[in-house]
Protein backbone atom coordinates (compact mmCIF):
# COMPACT_ATOMS: atom_id res chain seq x y z
CA UNK A 1 0.00 0.00 0.00
CA UNK A 2 2.79 2.43 1.02
CA UNK A 3 4.51 1.41 -2.53
CA UNK A 4 2.04 2.10 -4.31
CA UNK A 5 0.72 5.38 -3.15
CA UNK A 6 4.57 6.23 -2.80
CA UNK A 7 4.80 5.40 -7.20
CA UNK A 8 1.64 7.55 -7.65
CA UNK A 9 2.99 10.62 -5.57
CA UNK A 10 6.38 10.29 -7.95
CA UNK A 11 4.06 9.80 -10.68
CA UNK A 12 1.94 13.52 -9.82
CA UNK A 13 5.06 15.34 -8.47
CA UNK A 14 6.99 14.26 -12.32
CA UNK A 15 3.51 15.60 -14.06
CA UNK A 16 3.84 18.75 -11.85
CA UNK A 17 7.76 19.03 -12.69
CA UNK A 18 6.52 18.68 -16.38
CA UNK A 19 3.76 21.32 -16.48
CA UNK A 20 5.81 24.22 -14.96
CA UNK A 21 9.11 23.24 -16.72
CA UNK A 22 7.04 23.18 -20.19
CA UNK A 23 7.40 26.67 -21.03
CA UNK A 24 11.23 26.27 -20.58
CA UNK A 25 11.06 23.58 -22.90
CA UNK A 26 8.99 25.63 -25.70
CA UNK A 27 11.15 28.97 -25.46
CA UNK A 28 14.36 26.71 -25.88
CA UNK A 29 13.17 24.08 -28.83
CA UNK A 30 11.60 27.64 -30.18
CA UNK A 31 14.75 29.79 -30.44
CA UNK A 32 16.15 27.35 -33.05
CA UNK A 33 13.86 26.50 -35.19
CA UNK A 34 13.08 28.98 -38.83
CA UNK A 35 9.68 30.71 -38.05
CA UNK A 36 7.96 28.46 -41.17
CA UNK A 37 8.58 25.70 -38.18
CA UNK A 38 7.59 27.53 -35.19
CA UNK A 39 4.34 28.39 -36.74
CA UNK A 40 4.00 24.75 -37.77
CA UNK A 41 4.53 22.83 -34.43
CA UNK A 42 5.39 24.96 -31.50
CA UNK A 43 5.76 21.90 -29.75
CA UNK A 44 7.76 20.08 -32.33
CA UNK A 45 11.84 19.81 -32.10
CA UNK A 46 13.60 21.77 -34.66
CA UNK A 47 14.83 19.98 -37.48
CA UNK A 48 18.69 21.25 -37.09
CA UNK A 49 20.42 22.67 -34.03
CA UNK A 50 21.96 26.13 -35.51
CA UNK A 51 22.71 29.05 -33.16
CA UNK A 52 22.15 31.98 -35.62
CA UNK A 53 19.16 32.92 -33.95
CA UNK A 54 21.12 33.62 -30.91
CA UNK A 55 23.84 35.18 -32.64
CA UNK A 56 21.39 37.75 -34.10
CA UNK A 57 19.43 38.12 -30.57
CA UNK A 58 23.07 39.10 -28.82
CA UNK A 59 23.58 41.50 -31.33
CA UNK A 60 20.00 43.01 -31.40
CA UNK A 61 20.19 43.16 -27.42
CA UNK A 62 23.65 44.65 -27.59
CA UNK A 63 24.08 41.16 -25.10
CA UNK A 64 27.63 42.01 -23.29
CA UNK A 65 26.99 45.51 -22.66
CA UNK A 66 23.17 44.86 -21.14
CA UNK A 67 24.99 41.61 -19.19
CA UNK A 68 27.60 43.98 -17.68
CA UNK A 69 24.65 46.67 -16.90
CA UNK A 70 22.17 43.83 -15.01
CA UNK A 71 25.20 42.24 -13.44
CA UNK A 72 26.92 45.60 -12.27
CA UNK A 73 22.93 47.09 -10.77
CA UNK A 74 22.24 43.37 -9.10
CA UNK A 75 26.03 43.17 -7.37
CA UNK A 76 26.09 46.54 -6.23
CA UNK A 77 22.49 45.91 -5.06
CA UNK A 78 23.09 42.78 -2.87
CA UNK A 79 25.73 44.11 -0.93
CA UNK A 80 24.50 47.29 -0.02
CA UNK A 81 20.87 45.09 0.67
CA UNK A 82 23.37 42.50 2.52
CA UNK A 83 25.56 45.02 4.46
CA UNK A 84 22.50 47.58 5.74
CA UNK A 85 19.64 44.84 6.56
CA UNK A 86 21.85 43.04 8.55
CA UNK A 87 23.16 45.79 10.22
CA UNK A 88 19.60 47.08 10.97
CA UNK A 89 18.51 43.95 12.00
CA UNK A 90 21.28 43.21 14.90
CA UNK A 91 20.24 47.03 15.96
CA UNK A 92 16.21 46.58 16.32
CA UNK A 93 17.20 43.00 17.69
CA UNK A 94 19.64 43.97 20.49
CA UNK A 95 17.63 47.28 21.23
CA UNK A 96 14.65 45.93 22.82
CA UNK A 97 12.27 48.94 23.06
CA UNK A 98 8.77 50.08 22.13
CA UNK A 99 10.73 52.03 19.71
CA UNK A 100 12.44 49.13 17.75
CA UNK A 101 9.57 46.77 17.77
CA UNK A 102 7.47 49.56 15.91
CA UNK A 103 10.53 50.31 13.69
CA UNK A 104 10.25 46.49 13.08
CA UNK A 105 6.56 46.19 11.96
CA UNK A 106 7.09 49.32 10.39
CA UNK A 107 9.71 46.85 7.56
CA UNK A 108 7.14 44.46 7.87
CA UNK A 109 3.97 46.63 6.80
CA UNK A 110 5.83 47.69 3.68
CA UNK A 111 6.09 44.10 2.45
CA UNK A 112 2.65 43.95 1.85
CA UNK A 113 2.23 46.88 -0.39
CA UNK A 114 2.45 46.50 -4.28
CA UNK A 115 5.06 48.01 -6.16
CA UNK A 116 2.17 49.08 -8.50
CA UNK A 117 0.29 50.93 -5.68
CA UNK A 118 4.17 52.71 -5.46
CA UNK A 119 5.63 53.40 -9.01
CA UNK A 120 3.86 56.26 -10.06
CA UNK A 121 4.61 58.37 -6.73
CA UNK A 122 7.67 57.20 -6.34
CA UNK A 123 8.98 58.32 -9.57
CA UNK A 124 7.51 61.97 -9.08
CA UNK A 125 9.67 61.84 -5.76
CA UNK A 126 12.63 60.49 -7.95
CA UNK A 127 11.70 63.66 -10.47
CA UNK A 128 11.61 66.15 -7.62
CA UNK A 129 14.87 64.63 -6.43
CA UNK A 130 16.39 65.40 -9.44
CA UNK A 131 14.83 68.69 -10.28
CA UNK A 132 15.33 70.37 -7.53
CA UNK A 133 17.76 68.56 -5.19
CA UNK A 134 19.93 67.97 -8.64
CA UNK A 135 20.57 64.63 -7.70
CA UNK A 136 20.12 62.17 -10.58
CA UNK A 137 17.73 59.68 -9.66
CA UNK A 138 16.21 58.82 -13.36
CA UNK A 139 18.26 57.41 -16.03
CA UNK A 140 20.99 56.44 -13.84
CA UNK A 141 22.50 53.03 -12.16
CA UNK A 142 23.06 54.70 -9.34
CA UNK A 143 19.29 55.70 -8.87
CA UNK A 144 18.13 52.16 -9.95
CA UNK A 145 20.00 50.81 -7.30
CA UNK A 146 19.13 52.84 -4.63
CA UNK A 147 15.49 52.00 -5.42
CA UNK A 148 15.93 48.45 -5.56
CA UNK A 149 17.80 48.72 -2.08
CA UNK A 150 14.54 49.93 -0.76
CA UNK A 151 12.02 47.68 -2.02
CA UNK A 152 14.56 44.39 -1.24
CA UNK A 153 15.22 45.97 2.19
CA UNK A 154 12.44 44.54 4.54
CA UNK A 155 12.38 40.88 3.45
CA UNK A 156 15.64 41.11 4.18
CA UNK A 157 15.19 42.87 7.73
CA UNK A 158 13.01 40.27 8.06
CA UNK A 159 14.98 37.10 7.31
CA UNK A 160 17.85 38.43 9.28
CA UNK A 161 15.96 39.54 12.26
CA UNK A 162 14.69 36.40 13.02
CA UNK A 163 18.46 34.60 12.92
CA UNK A 164 19.78 37.02 14.58
CA UNK A 165 17.31 36.44 17.37
CA UNK A 166 19.09 32.68 18.33
CA UNK A 167 22.38 33.81 18.42
CA UNK A 168 23.68 34.42 22.17
CA UNK A 169 23.92 37.87 23.74
CA UNK A 170 26.69 36.46 25.73
CA UNK A 171 29.24 35.90 22.68
CA UNK A 172 28.86 39.95 22.37
CA UNK A 173 28.89 40.51 26.22
CA UNK A 174 32.47 38.68 25.65
CA UNK A 175 33.48 40.07 22.87
CA UNK A 176 32.56 43.74 24.79
CA UNK A 177 34.64 42.84 27.62
CA UNK A 178 37.64 42.16 25.60
CA UNK A 179 37.20 45.79 24.72
CA UNK A 180 36.12 45.22 20.87
CA UNK A 181 34.19 47.90 19.80
CA UNK A 182 30.26 47.98 18.47
CA UNK A 183 31.38 47.71 14.92
CA UNK A 184 34.05 44.81 15.55
CA UNK A 185 31.50 42.81 17.72
CA UNK A 186 29.16 43.26 14.86
CA UNK A 187 31.80 42.46 12.06
CA UNK A 188 34.00 40.11 14.11
CA UNK A 189 31.58 38.05 15.63
CA UNK A 190 28.17 38.57 14.64
CA UNK A 191 28.52 38.39 10.60
CA UNK A 192 30.23 35.87 10.40
CA UNK A 193 27.67 33.69 11.69
CA UNK A 194 24.84 34.67 9.76
CA UNK A 195 26.43 33.50 6.57
CA UNK A 196 23.34 30.44 5.79
CA UNK A 197 20.88 33.21 5.52
CA UNK A 198 23.34 35.88 4.04
CA UNK A 199 23.58 33.52 1.35
CA UNK A 200 19.46 33.14 1.00
CA UNK A 201 18.88 37.07 1.32
CA UNK A 202 21.73 37.00 -1.28
CA UNK A 203 19.91 34.22 -3.66
CA UNK A 204 16.75 36.18 -3.11
CA UNK A 205 17.78 39.57 -4.37
CA UNK A 206 20.10 38.27 -6.95
CA UNK A 207 16.80 36.35 -8.99
CA UNK A 208 14.38 39.51 -7.86
CA UNK A 209 16.68 42.03 -9.45
CA UNK A 210 17.78 40.08 -12.51
CA UNK A 211 14.11 39.27 -13.58
CA UNK A 212 12.63 42.52 -12.82
CA UNK A 213 11.40 44.47 -15.86
CA UNK A 214 9.12 47.32 -14.41
CA UNK A 215 11.12 48.90 -12.20
CA UNK A 216 13.98 49.27 -14.97
CA UNK A 217 11.79 50.46 -17.70
CA UNK A 218 10.27 53.26 -15.68
CA UNK A 219 13.55 54.24 -14.07
CA UNK A 220 16.13 53.77 -17.19
CA UNK A 221 15.49 55.46 -20.98
CA UNK A 222 19.21 55.54 -22.37
CA UNK A 223 19.83 52.21 -24.54
CA UNK A 224 23.39 52.39 -23.15
CA UNK A 225 22.08 51.76 -19.76
CA UNK A 226 19.22 49.29 -19.88
CA UNK A 227 19.09 45.86 -18.22
CA UNK A 228 18.94 42.16 -20.07
CA UNK A 229 15.46 41.91 -19.05
CA UNK A 230 14.74 45.83 -20.70
CA UNK A 231 16.55 44.46 -23.83
CA UNK A 232 14.07 41.93 -24.68
CA UNK A 233 11.65 44.87 -25.38
CA UNK A 234 13.43 44.86 -29.20
CA UNK A 235 12.36 41.82 -30.06
CA UNK A 236 8.28 42.62 -29.70
CA UNK A 237 7.53 45.83 -32.51
CA UNK A 238 4.22 47.21 -32.72
CA UNK A 239 3.24 45.32 -36.20
CA UNK A 240 5.67 42.44 -35.80
CA UNK A 241 7.30 39.86 -33.52
CA UNK A 242 10.37 38.11 -34.29
CA UNK A 243 9.60 35.02 -32.46
CA UNK A 244 12.24 32.51 -32.84
CA UNK A 245 15.21 35.54 -32.01
CA UNK A 246 13.08 36.67 -29.12
CA UNK A 247 12.51 33.20 -27.46
CA UNK A 248 16.50 32.99 -28.44
CA UNK A 249 17.37 36.32 -26.55
CA UNK A 250 14.85 35.05 -23.34
CA UNK A 251 16.81 32.07 -22.89
CA UNK A 252 20.28 34.23 -22.84
CA UNK A 253 18.55 36.49 -19.90
CA UNK A 254 17.91 33.19 -17.56
CA UNK A 255 21.22 31.56 -18.28
CA UNK A 256 23.02 33.05 -15.92
CA UNK A 257 20.66 33.10 -12.58
CA UNK A 258 19.84 29.56 -13.39
CA UNK A 259 23.63 28.62 -13.39
CA UNK A 260 23.62 30.99 -10.16
CA UNK A 261 20.80 29.41 -8.34
CA UNK A 262 22.03 25.89 -9.24
CA UNK A 263 24.76 26.42 -7.71
CA UNK A 264 23.48 28.08 -4.34
CA UNK A 265 20.19 26.71 -4.04
CA UNK A 266 20.71 24.16 -1.22
CA UNK A 267 20.67 27.33 1.16
CA UNK A 268 17.85 28.64 0.24
CA UNK A 269 15.23 26.39 2.18
CA UNK A 270 17.95 25.89 4.87
CA UNK A 271 18.20 29.68 5.67
CA UNK A 272 14.44 30.60 5.26
CA UNK A 273 14.01 27.74 7.78
CA UNK A 274 16.17 28.82 10.50
CA UNK A 275 15.83 32.79 9.66
CA UNK A 276 12.16 32.96 9.75
CA UNK A 277 11.22 30.23 12.11
CA UNK A 278 13.91 30.49 14.95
Amino acid sequence: MRRTSRAISSILLALLALLFLSPIYIMLVNSFKTRAELYNNALALPESFSLQYFEAAMKKMNFLTVLGNSTFVTVMTVIFVVVLASMTAWMLVRTDNKLSKLMFMAFISTMLIPFQTLMMPLMQVMDWIRTYLHIPMLNTHGGLIFMNIGFHASIAVFLYHGFIKSIPIALEEAATLDGCSKFGVFWRIVFPMLKTITITVAILDVISTWNDYLLPSLTLSDKGLRTIQLSTFYFFGEFTIVWNQAMAGLTLTIIPVVIFYAIAQKYIIKGIAEGAVK
